[in-house]
């Protein structure tokens, strides 16, 4: 099966402003492919004038507000860093040659959305000790109009993106797999990812079957099919 991938437009954002961008943008991903058995909400954004689409579904609120603020939590432990969040759209299938490291039930991705966002770091502004300078400028009604002009330009973008969900999600359709025979579920399975620091912390096992010892190394917090050494000892 076809994986379909959607980058959608990088925004730049501030601190306080990542738990509603990604509110919406998941949420109007989420609405467009939902199953039907929905009952719409209609959310209005607090800081844009910005209204979009929930699927009324509690459950489905919960986790995409967990899963946000899970990456809260990694763009304060990673600052001055780009990030990125993933909503990814599967289907489970049995694994038709399971192993050691491979679960029976896998998982095929069938689309995937790609959200990056560029966390700002704004400095704050210092008062002039010179009236005469202060007169001349005034660095706080100044730091004042250019967050308003930067705000209007993350909301302008922000449509820009929820624009380019809606067409992706008319536009590709063709790969969207037959609806699941399950009872009152309002989507496609799915999950979120978030990132992951690269500096994982490594261990190492050492399994003796029939006599031969298999070495692996491997970062305690990746799946355990994600091995990253394997040797005869």
């Amino acid at each position: 099966m076809n994986c379909e991938v959607c980058q959608l437009k990088e925004l730049e954002v501030e601190h306080f402003e990542i738990g509603e961008v990604l509110r919406c943008i998941l949420h109007t991903i989420v609405f467009h492919r939902a199953l039907g058995l929905v009952r719409p909400k209609d959310v209005d954004l607090e800081l844009f004038e910005i209204t979009y689409v929930q699927c009324g579904d509690v459950e489905l609120e919960k986790k995409i507000d967990e899963k946000i603020e899970q990456f809260i939590s990694w763009v304060e432990k990673h600052p001055n860093k780009k990030s990125q969040i993933c909503l990814s759209f599967y289907e489970e299938k049995k694994n038709k040659q399971p192993s050691w490291f491979s679960n029976k039930i896998e998982r095929i991705h069938w689309e995937q959305w790609y959200i990056s966002l560029n966390v700002a770091q704004h400095t704050k502004a210092h008062s002039s000790k010179s009236h005469h300078s202060k007169l001349a400028f005034d660095p706080a009604e100044s730091a004042v109009e250019e967050r308003s002009v930067r705000r209007a330009a993350l909301e302008a973008s922000l449509r820009e993106v929820m624009f380019q969900i809606i067409k992706f999600a008319n536009e590709k359709k063709d790969h969207v797999p037959p609806i699941p025979n399950r009872e009152g579920i309002v989507s496609f399975p799915y999950e979120i990812t978030i990132p992951r620091c690269c500096f994982l912390e490594v261990s190492l096992m050492v399994v003796s079957v029939h006599n031969w010892n298999f070495e692996f190394m491997f970062c305690l917090n990746w799946p355990v099919h994600q091995i990253l050494h394997l040797e005869w000892t």
